[in-house]
């Protein structure tokens, strides 16, 4: 137990909640049972997997932190004894020590016999003290050679001492760790995204996917699928809300039930039968699943119903309702179970009498480390009152309904979700799960392909022939295959996506203030800056000879100018020292240093940080001197000094976040490979095919050259993505790395292996013989070369396909295969060329030439669309992280007319979207945010976005969000530095912090071009959009001038 530890601070808060409760025991009902209990004897015999829910193990966990097996327990009025042994007592001895005045007694079990039976005589004498009022988790089944030994004794003393001993008070102690504080109920979110995130990222679209395609797959089947993804990595990347913690904490409540064709289960004990899966001929389908994190248990149920009936329909709707009511209005603080269980039947009768008898008996539980608490039921037998602050499910459902469209068959509808109730009686419960927001996204629906490509305009077919007859199912709001959608369904959608964005945009702003809520008032402890120290001369004497003459002397070894103040010889080192200015006046050339100090206008380089910005500092000292020349040298002197600085520190920040892989475990034997592929970047700039090996942790590029290799580890890929040469000229297997790696003298995160689709033997620029042959090539020749290319291509994809699955498959789930939907793609500028973009299910990427972009929407706090507005051809696109410090993503110029597709898209993906007239100023805006970030959220959040969004015909609501936080600041005059290279050294906002995801390291590189800034660029844009705006005019021809004005100035990501 060398890495196990019990948090001091929590077990002496919730040890003396215990006693506290005792205490109280006269006065409050729940914790009547401790009133006439002396002490209260806990046993944990051998851990058992299967009794897992008992009180006994929920006490230790709750308490301890970790399950201690062979330990007994014995709680006082006035303490804790503890009989455990060696090694578990040794982390108990420490508690003994506390400020808190918790009396903790550890007795320690040794293999001597006589030892262990003195220390058996000294917890009887303990428990004699408090009384003989003896109490129990009585319902608990204990078992193994401790309690067998345990038993025996006490059977003995009980009798000798006249024991009252026997009583149950595990509703006592359900009542004291009911209530969950605040670290209880952050674990219980995470437990609750974790199964949402199963649901919404994984079974909902499989599901679609067997019914679309009449898989034949049974029940138990699905559900050890679902299973298996609590390993799933990559599943885990797609789930929001559950950043920084830690996967292998998580395991299954209970194994996933699904159920379906006319038999249904449900109570507690369900399981998932043998029988296929049914629906794809119309049905309902069953699906309940729960995750615990760190031992606290979530629960989560839905229904689908595919092709359903009107009553079917209606049914799934009442108990929606039914769920709304006992969530929003019900359960709260104080009311007894019985309470919430009566008001709930009296509104079902309202809805339909007859549903009332096919209501599920119980309508919720207390959750937590146990799963269910019987002690605190939503049931007409429930009298305890609901405390504030607990973790309810609410679960529901409806069984034994007759099936309309299948006589003789029943069906059941199932609704379940975790809750954390209010503090006080005036607040409704929090939905920990993902709430079921309506019934339509539950509502799965065959569709008619060939009918619906009818309604398709003509431009929208692949082929122009009418597809064959099949049936697709809908699911959701979102076309499975090639379904088509008609008009009444885009409204439909449009109107879902609006009510989505709202939604998220409410989560967006819970999570926000979640998060920071822990440094109130405080900048964002990442984006901290860092005094730094430097040292010229450890010694004096390891000064140079020549400053005895009490000249200034510039020593490169040192990095070091050292002038005469007063008549000493006083070293500067290079880091401090501003810049340097010469000036001649008569016959003297004087010398000006300027030194970094607190208070100056330091441009875009934000305030340095001081170690006492209080102290006094020199922030310059002139000198003169009729030596004109020897003036002249030390300026250079020190400008190559200050440049040579400047490249070195430029070069530190660019190879920071450059990691050392492991080394790679080379497969004995036979090695799968990928052969003659070409990597991007090339080594050494050398274009040179090689082989791409498959081993046990990673893989490894060999070229010709066999000094020259890539080796990538699995532990450091974040994503590999597969594309195909559709529409391509290479095929593609691409990796994005989470940190870079050295290739050559540069870092790489981005690297692809690729394969070109011409061949040689159909270049027709060969020589003469070849030329003449090619030109009597008929149309059937023709054909003929045309169906061997398709041959090779689909050879091509099929090939690097089969070893991209083969490298996820190597990974153990680390990474999934991933492959972009070119359908789905839109042109748009990220760098400096016009490129495609493609989404894929984890990212948006361009992968087809370098530079690449990788951005893992997984990261993405927020997608703004600027320059949206009537009469302009194109709009640009920011993706903003989560990370921050990470520096917005630009890409600009994309068509308006993939502006919807754009929308929908990133709706789909629970990515917040909004939309504004014109561009903001994002370095100002993410400032603002990092500089407190709790405040920034206090104050509204994102809402400064989202009004421009609302209001798209308002000129004067975009015009209020620029000018909030995107308005430009004037930048105060400052001296010339060396030359134009240090104020390209200069970082912006996010130098310090290399971008995770947005591909290509290069991309913001400062590069000094000729033409105006950008910035300057950008007001004028603004300033013009504006005017044409207010006039009810937009951008024709002249928003092509102004991309070409653009495309002078400097690039921006």
């Amino acid at each position: 137990m060398g890495d196990v530890s019990i948090d001091a601070p929590v077990f002496l808060r919730r040890a003396k909640s215990i006693l506290d409760a005792w205490k109280a025991s006269d006065t409050k009902d729940e914790y009547q049972q401790l009133a006439d209990r002396d002490a209260v004897i806990v046993v944990q015999g051998t851990a058992d997997e299967e009794a897992h829910t008992i009180k006994t193990t929920t006490l230790h966990l709750w308490l301890l932190g970790y399950e201690f097996p062979s330990t007994l327990i014995v709680m006082t009025r006035k303490g804790f004894l503890f009989l455990t042994s060696g090694s578990k007592a040794k982390l108990l001895e420490p508690l003994q020590k506390n400020k808190e005045g918790v009396e903790i007694k550890v007795l320690r079990r040794t293999k001597d016999e006589e030892e262990n039976k003195r220390l058996w005589d000294q917890t009887w004498e303990y428990i004699n003290e408090a009384g003989k009022r003896v109490g129990a988790f009585a319902k608990d089944k204990v078992k193994g050679k401790f309690w067998n030994e345990f038993d025996g004794i006490y059977k003995e003393v009980k009798t000798k001492a006249g024991y009252d001993e026997g009583k149950d008070v595990g509703a006592a102690f359900a009542a004291i760790w009911g209530p969950k504080d605040e670290d209880e109920i952050k674990i219980c979110r995470i437990a609750a995204k974790m199964t949402s995130g199963i649901f919404s990222s994984y079974f909902t679209d499989e599901l679609g996917n067997i019914l679309d395609e009449r898989k034949k797959i049974t029940h138990e089947k699905l559900a050890d699928r679902l299973s298996k993804k609590l390993d799933d990595q990559a599943l885990w990347k797609k789930v929001k809300g559950i950043e920084g913690a830690e996967i292998n904490m998580a395991d299954w409540c209970y194994h996933p039930i699904i159920q379906s064709g006319g038999k249904f289960d449900l109570s507690i004990v369900a399981t998932s039968d043998s029988n296929r899966l049914e629906g794809a001929d119309g049905g309902v389908v069953l699906a309940a699943m729960g995750l615990k994190y760190k031992s606290y248990c979530s629960n989560m149920a839905r229904t689908w119903l595919i092709d359903p009936h009107k009553t079917q329909s209606r049914n799934l709707a009442i108990l929606l309702e039914l769920q709304t009511e006992i969530a929003l209005k019900y359960l709260r603080p104080g009311q007894a179970g019985k309470d919430v269980y009566d008001a709930a039947i009296k509104f079902l009768e309202s809805k339909d009498k007859s549903l009332v008898a096919k209501l599920t008996k119980t309508l919720g539980y207390a959750t937590g480390i146990e799963f269910r608490d019987n002690a605190y039921l939503i049931s007409a037998k429930g009298a305890r009152p609901i405390q504030p602050n607990m973790v309810y499910c609410i679960s529901i459902g409806f069984s034994d309904l007759d099936d309309p469209q299948k006589k003789g068959q029943k069906y059941a509808l199932s609704l379940t979700d975790t809750v954390r109730v209010g503090s006080d009686p005036d607040t409704p419960v929090q939905f920990l799960t993902q709430s079921m927001k309506g019934t339509s996204d539950y509502m799965l629906t065959s569709v008619d392909d060939a009918s619906e490509d009818e309604e398709l305009p003509e431009k929208a077919r692949s082929n122009g022939k009418s597809s064959p007859l099949k049936t697709k199912v809908t699911a959701g709001g979102k076309v499975l295959r090639n379904s088509g959608r008609n008009d009444a369904a885009s409204e439909t959608v449009a109107k879902r996506i609006r009510e989505h964005q709202r939604q998220l945009m409410d989560q967006k702003h819970e999570d926000g203030l979640n998060r920071f809520s822990s440094h109130e008032g405080e900048a964002n402890p990442d984006n901290r800056k860092t005094f730094k120290k430097f040292e010229s001369y450890k010694r004096a004497d390891m000064m140079p000879v020549k400053t005895q003459d009490l000249r200034i002397i510039v020593d490169a070894r040192a990095q070091t100018v050292v002038m005469p103040v007063c008549g000493v010889a006083v070293p500067f080192h290079i880091n401090v020292l501003k810049n340097v200015t010469k000036s001649e006046e008569g016959n003297y050339t004087y010398l000006r240093f300027n030194f970094i100090s607190p208070g100056q206008i330091a441009g875009r380089k934000e305030d340095v940080p001081f170690e006492d910005p209080e102290a006094s500092f020199i922030r310059s000292m002139s000198y003169r001197s009729p030596d004109a020349f020897r003036f002249t040298d030390i300026l250079r002197e020190v400008m190559d000094m200050k440049k040579a600085a400047q490249k070195r520190d430029a070069e530190q920040r660019e190879m920071a976040d450059v990691v050392e892989q492991d080394k790679l475990i080379l497969n004995k034997g036979r090695v799968s490979a990928l052969q003659e592929v070409f990597p991007r970047p090339a080594l050494d700039g050398k274009r040179l095919p090689g082989d791409l090996e498959l081993h046990q942790n990673g893989l490894r590029f060999t070229s010709p050259n066999r000094d020259q290799r890539i080796e990538l580890l699995f532990s450091n890929m974040k994503h590999l993505f597969f594309q195909p040469c559709e529409k391509e000229l290479y095929v593609i297997v691409h990796i994005h790395l989470k940190a870079p790696i050295m290739m050559g003298k540069k870092k790489a995160k981005d690297i692809q292996f690729y394969r070109e689709v011409t061949d040689a033997t159909f270049d027709e620029t060969g020589n003469r013989k070849r030329k003449r042959w090619t030109g009597g090539i008929g149309d059937e020749d023709e054909i003929e070369l045309e169906q061997d290319e398709r041959r090779r291509r689909a050879q091509l994809n099929k090939e690097f396909k089969h070893f991209a699955q083969r490298i996820a498959d190597a990974s153990e789930n680390r990474i999934s295969v991933d492959q972009p939907f070119r359908d789905l793609g839109f042109n748009g500028v990220p760098f400096r060329t016009n490129v495609l973009m493609q989404p894929t299910q984890e990212c948006l990427v361009h992968l087809s030439e370098a530079p690449f972009l990788v951005v893992t929407l997984a990261d993405v706090e927020i997608v703004h669309l600027e320059r949206v507005q009537y009469g302009l051809k194109n709009f640009d696109m920011v993706f903003i992280f989560s990370d921050f410090t990470k520096a917005p993503v630009h890409i600009n110029s994309i068509p308006t007319g993939s502006l919807d597709n754009v929308k929908e898209w990133l709706d789909s993906v629970d990515i917040m979207v909004t939309e504004g007239q014109v561009n903001l100023n994002w370095n100002a805006i993410m400032k603002t945010v990092n500089e407190d970030p709790y405040s920034f959220f206090v104050d509204g959040g994102w809402s400064f976005l989202k009004s421009g969004s609302d209001d798209g015909n308002s000129d004067s609501s975009a015009d209020d969000s620029g000018s909030d936080f995107g308005a430009e600041v004037g930048e105060a005059a400052m001296e010339s530095d060396f030359d134009a290279e240090s104020d390209e050294a200069e970082e912006s906002e996010f130098g310090d912090t290399e971008d995770d995801d947005d591909g290509d390291s290069d991309a913001f590189d400062s590069e000094e071009e000729e033409g105006e800034d950008w910035d300057e660029l950008e007001r004028k844009a603004a300033k013009a959009d504006s005017k044409r705006a207010q006039e009810g005019t937009g951008y024709d021809s002249g928003d092509d001038s102004r991309s070409k004005k653009k495309s002078n100035g400097k690039a921006r990501r």
